[in-house]
């Protein structure tokens, strides 16, 4: 093994923080440029830097001026929380709320009083708690330790005596960033407050700015570019010809043009030192190991075709942008070297299927010993997903979210069922991590499909199985939001934002990225079933295990899962092994019979009866993981 492959552990050096550490040459002119403070309020997910602040710190240096200070309010507020609560709130709270908190807005009530006043919040969020069954004793502790913390996080950003304060605000961190920043303005009122990041998309960045006069300036869209040109604008004015920046002119809002989405050759590798120099001496760094956060690409290529019907992840990015290979290659080598860390998490939406062939087998051939992470789409052949697996990618989220044809239809997923529980078998066979949750509510959504697949899920119990089984939600930017012909027709902002938003709904419309709707597709009646099912899936799956090998001419499938008698198959006669080798696939009946010149249908349904394949729309699949030279797609 090189030496690039060795564990981070311990903690290590790091540059400090302040805002001086790291600068590219200066002349005099850019001595007069403001001074940036780079801000991520909680709740980023503490083993990770926050890629926002590393690649427009990098993109500051790039562009001749002087690095941004940095303020880790994530790493900050969990060390603050382990502290004043003598140890009882750990990291592993904060991060429960992190991964969990989003659909009722949790982090940001936790700090809405901080931002509103001390009353504001409780009543509604008590009121909305008991309606929708949520637990919020630990954010109720965290609440009682958030006044002081925001107080703590104005002090240590004014000491660094910055002229503009940056956030990066995406889902959670709006209401912890915007109570910082107005104690931050009446403390130091000649200071700018910046906003940007995913919650300052499309109208959300306006309605901030309009409704928070205390925001100075708000830069919607990728900033990579445009963070310098507003730095230099604010020295010699003309904000005016900033693309995508939100500013006041006379009292008035003044909302410029947006610029353009950064091409592959412009997205920048991060800059994470002062990060990883934060880490080390956070109090939380013994809880954890961290991994670094990286991007080969930006928007989505199946979105540019066929966006999924509910997901709005891109919002105004869509277009697909891919590093060149050698760059992400270099990015990787570098990040990996200078922080000795290799678990990897890629923030990718969807991996570039030419990967497989270029990048990924170089990453292989260095013998690396990563981690890594990735988001991909589930028509990956077998070839492909080992391919994965000799990378390093040991963990995917393949985007399956539903094994009923109909119900991919609907969302525009352009995948079979068939193809996403083939997916999920070669995937295990090669031993990778699969996420994935399973969507219902879906408008036209039949109860029928579902009680056909119900019969499917036992055989596949030795499959990794989804997180759970959750209602969809109307985001911005999906097709159901922007096209009410899809079904959504009636929407309003979340319920939970008025527990955290001292405003009335009208005003929240063009602010919030989450809606409520009336529910579509199945009733919570009709879908308790799903969830029985996946509870018993999830239960039962560790201790479960259908498994194929060949030993000479003879196919040996051993069948020791849950719910079933344990058995060995055997499948000898020629006829039966070249239908075998096209079930792996994933065909119809017509299909196999083409395939192969064998009708096996009385077969066929022994296999079926056994458990051994499963009947995906019209699609026969097999079941069973496992290596068979020659057999598998």
């Amino acid at each position: 093994m090189s030496e690039i492959g060795h564990r981070r552990f311990a903690a290590g050096g790091g540059a400090p923080t302040g805002r001086h550490d790291r600068t590219a040459p200066q002349d005099d002119r850019e001595l007069t440029m403001p001074e940036l403070c780079l801000v991520s309020m909680p709740w980023q997910s503490l083993a990770r830097p926050s890629l926002q602040v590393g690649v427009l710190t990098a993109a500051c240096v790039r562009a001749g001026l002087p690095a941004p200070s940095s303020f880790h309010g994530d790493l900050a507020f969990a060390g603050h929380l382990l502290e004043r609560s003598g140890g009882a709130l750990t990291p592993a709270h904060y991060e429960e709320v992190a991964e969990n908190g989003f659909v009722h807005a949790l982090g940001d009530w936790i700090f809405t009083h901080t931002l509103h006043g001390n009353d504001f919040g409780i009543r509604q969020m008590a009121e909305y708690a008991k309606e929708w069954q949520v637990d919020l004793r630990i954010a109720t502790r965290m609440r009682e330790h958030a006044e002081e913390f925001v107080d703590i996080a104005v002090s240590k950003i004014l000491d660094m005596n910055t002229d503009i304060v940056g956030f990066s605000s995406t889902f959670m961190q709006n209401v912890p960033s915007l109570a910082v920043a107005r104690r931050i303005k009446r403390r130091s009122p000649r200071t700018l407050v910046l906003f940007g990041g995913g919650n300052c998309d499309g109208p959300m960045g306006a309605a901030l700015h309009r409704e928070f006069p205390f925001v100075d300036l708000v830069l919607s869209g990728e900033a990579d570019e445009n963070l310098p040109l507003l730095l230099r604008a604010l020295d010699s004015g003309g904000l005016g010809e900033v693309p995508g920046l939100i500013w006041r002119q006379h009292g008035e809002q003044r909302i410029n043009p947006p610029g353009r989405l950064v091409p592959p050759a412009a997205i920048g590798s991060p800059d994470y030192d002062a990060w990883f120099g934060e880490f080390d001496r956070s109090a939380v760094s013994e809880h954890l190991t961290p991994q670094l956060v990286l991007e080969s690409s930006r928007g989505c290529w199946w979105g540019e075709r066929h966006q999924c019907t509910f997901c709005g992840l891109n919002g105004t990015g869509m277009p697909y942008r891919s590093k060149p290979g050698p760059v992400f290659l270099g990015e990787l080598e570098q990040a990996v070297t200078r922080h000795q860390v290799l678990d990897v998490v890629m923030v990718d939406n969807i991996l570039d299927p030419r990967f497989t062939r270029t990048v990924l087998p170089a990453i292989a051939a260095r013998d690396w010993d990563l981690n890594v992470h990735y988001e991909v789409k589930s028509n990956l052949t077998a070839a492909q997903i080992a391919t994965l697996a000799a990378a390093g990618i040991h963990s995917v989220q393949p985007g399956i979210e539903s094994l009923i044809d109909d119900v991919l239809r609907r969302m525009d997923k352009g995948v079979p069922a068939a193809r996403n529980i083939r997916t999920l078998r070669d995937c295990h066979t090669e031993g990778l991590s699969v996420s994935w949750n399973w969507l219902y509510g879906f408008p036209g959504e039949q109860e029928p499909d579902l009680t056909t697949v119900l019969e499917t899920l036992p055989a596949l119990v030795h499959l990794p199985p989804p997180s759970g089984a959750n209602r969809i939600q109307l985001h911005r930017f999906s097709p159901h939001f922007t096209n009410p012909e899809l079904g959504f027709r009636d929407h309003r902002p979340a319920r939970a934002y008025a527990c955290v938003y001292d405003l009335p709904p009208e005003r929240m419309a063009d602010l919030v990225y989450a809606f409520d709707t009336p529910d579509q597709g199945l009733t919570d009646a009709q879908a308790e079933p799903l969830h029985g099912a996946i509870a018993r899936w999830r239960d039962h799956h560790p201790a479960s295990a259908l498994t194929q090998s060949r030993q000479e001419d003879t196919i040996l499938i051993i069948d020791r899962r849950a719910g079933f008698p344990a058995a060995d198959h055997r499948i000898r006669r020629p006829e039966h092994l070249a239908v075998w080798r096209e079930l792996q696939h994933g065909r119809s009946l017509p299909a196999l019979t083409r395939a192969t010149g064998v009708v096996a249908d009385d077969w066929l349904a022994e296999l079926r009866e056994a458990g051994l394949v499963c009947v995906a729309g019209d699609r026969w699949l097999a079941l069973p993981t496992g290596h068979l030279a020659g057999y598998h797609p």
